[in-house]
């Protein structure tokens, strides 16, 4: 017993929106994210949120040393939000 493929072709112009520009796309129907709403974002990876995870990184004692001085105990959380917030505003 075979699959039938049940997608139709898409009848987008892909060529066309392979050639705009960001400033051609009219976003005037969509309201602008707040920072409220980005604070509440979360991260999801097919549909499923992200848990935190174990890695093992090298950085330079001085960055470790800096960080135990301005949280203590709590030094990676504050290297994992510093991190999230450089993800945040990152320009692609």
């Amino acid at each position: 017993m075979s699959k039938k493929h049940t997608l139709k072709d898409s009848d987008t112009d892909w060529q066309r929106v392979d050639a705009m520009r960001d400033e051609d796309i009219d976003l005037s129907d969509i309201p602008e994210v707040t920072e409220e709403q980005m604070a509440e974002a979360r991260l999801r990876v097919g549909g499923k949120p992200v848990r935190k995870g174990k890695v093992g990184i090298l950085v330079d004692a001085e960055v470790v040393a800096y960080f135990k001085m301005k949280a203590g105990e709590k030094y990676e959380s504050v290297i994992n939000e510093i991190l999230k917030a450089g993800i945040r505003n990152l320009s692609v």
